[in-house]
């Protein structure tokens, strides 16, 4: 049988690869889409979407323990049914899904082709159906899945992943999160505030992702507040009695019903092959690539989306999916700066990251300009004035690098931020934009006034937030 004769070949109908189809579309280049496994993205089935989800109705539910102090009676008696609940969530994860579907695949007709793949050259790949596909370029884009030891597997159904989760009917009365880190915080508190009984594992001795020492104790503060949390141990799984599992960790020994295992994603690599690209391939199974150009080696052949494991995001995915779509597609090679950084984790408060990691900054040239949430009159009139903003600015001339806060809408502040990043701006220049009263974003205000003390050189005239008339 004569191969598929193609200029592009797509591994992957995630994000990733989506984008990069739309790349090929527009370049007029022939392709084929192969995905094996279910169809949709990642965020859509099993990530962004329905954790959302679930956070939107724990944020609710758990909103009626402040209402006492604005007299409203009842709220003591408010109960959640928690089956609902659940359904509430997986229809709106099926919607999401749908929406994908029917905006991408769905439309497509023998260019689309459910089936797994793997490599016979840098140029030519055989689906599991027995048919060959010969193209000019291949982008893998097969995304990523979580981690899980191989030694839990053995407690079958019992031990989750978010694979998993979105999928229960109802929840267990006592559940372990294992892994701290953006999914698991933001699922392990929204457990407990949905009722479960739920304790908090990681090896790592910060949440969420956090570098700055100062951001990591106050979220650590804030979040173990609403359940226990255990750090800095690696844990052990053993039966119990009853059927339950006992989970141990640093002297730390609890019995649960399920555990969340939330410690990371790896590769969908293992059934490609990809030691036919005459490549040394990593610990992780992978090549090495261009990040900004998304080559692998000199080859026809690119990486994009979670597969990488290097910005596991869905506006990142779709970023690397274009790039890897669009040099497929043409002849010459582009490399295209990537975007700022920007990482959020959607607990409450959000704990936020972006620009230039703590740990990557040049401290002696570095000022820190900070501000407690306690006193902020917004936030105070919501009843979460808790946490803490930290921004990064070059001390000599203001130019802001970096920031990593824990806040109520911090999601909205991390996206000032990375904007102005973005465009190059100095903290003065920011202090120049207007700041309504009374917001959040006066938080905002108070950390860059506390950060331009520090600045050595003040260009912005007498008075920093009006610009002088000619």
């Amino acid at each position: 049988m004569s191969p598929i004769q193609v200029d592009v070949a797509i591994i992957g109908s995630g994000t990733a690869g989506l984008n990069a189809l739309a790349q090929v579309r527009r370049a007029g280049r022939s392709f084929v889409l192969v995905n094996g496994g279910e169809p949709g993205t990642t965020c859509a089935r099993v990530g962004c979407m329905p954790s959302k989800a679930m956070i939107q109705v724990a944020e609710d539910y758990h909103r009626r323990t402040v209402l006492g102090r604005y007299g409203v009676d009842g709220h003591q008696e408010m109960r959640l049914d928690v089956p609902e609940a659940m359904e509430h969530i997986q229809d709106l994860r099926d919607t999401f899904v749908d929406r994908v579907l029917s905006n991408s695949t769905d439309e497509m007709g023998d260019e689309f082709i459910q089936a797994y793949a793997r490599l016979l050259s840098p140029r030519r790949i055989q689906l599991d159906d027995g048919r060959e596909v010969e193209a000019g370029a291949l982008v893998i884009a097969t995304g990523s899945r979580p981690l899980l030891p191989e030694a839990w597997r053995a407690f079958g159904e019992r031990v989750l992943t978010t694979d998993d989760l979105f999928e229960l009917e109802d929840l267990p009365a006592r559940m372990a999160v294992v892994g701290l880190g953006t999914i698991g915080l933001e699922l392990g508190q929204s457990l407990r505030r949905l009722g479960v009984e739920v304790t908090g594992f990681d090896l790592a001795d910060r949440l969420g992702g956090a570098q700055d020492p100062e951001v990591a104790r106050c979220a650590l503060d804030l979040l173990s507040r609403e359940f226990p949390i255990h750090l800095g141990h690696a844990v052990e799984i053993a039966e119990a009695a009853d059927g339950r599992l006992r989970v141990s960790a640093g002297g730390v020994s609890v019995e649960v019903d399920r555990v969340l295992a939330a410690m990371g994603r790896v590769p969908n690599v293992e059934r490609l092959e990809l030691e036919r690209l005459g490549l040394p391939l990593d610990a992780r199974g992978l090549p090495p690539f261009d990040r900004h150009s998304m080559q692998v080696g000199d080859l026809r052949v690119f990486l994009a989306g979670d597969v990488t494991g290097e910005r596991p995001v869905l506006h990142e995915a779709g970023d690397e999916g274009k790039i890897a779509g669009y040099n497929a597609s043409h002849d010459e090679i582009r490399r295209f700066r990537r975007k700022t950084p920007l990482f959020i984790n959607f607990c409450d408060p959000n704990i936020c990251i972006l620009g230039t990691r703590w740990n990557d900054l040049d401290h002696d040239r570095i000022a820190v300009g900070e501000v407690r949430m306690a006193p902020v009159g917004r936030a105070l009139i919501m009843g979460k004035n808790r946490g803490l903003i930290r921004i990064y600015a070059e001390r000599r001339d203001g130019r802001l690098r970096g920031a990593e806060l824990v806040a109520v809408r911090g999601e909205n502040l991390a996206h000032l931020l990375t904007w102005a990043i973005e465009q190059g701006l100095t903290v003065g220049e920011l202090l120049r934009m207007p700041f309504y009263h009374p917001v959040i974003e006066e938080a905002l205000q108070a950390a860059l006034y506390d950060l331009y003390a520090q600045v050595e050189t003040k260009n912005e005239g007498p008075v920093t937030e009006l610009s002088p008339l000619p």
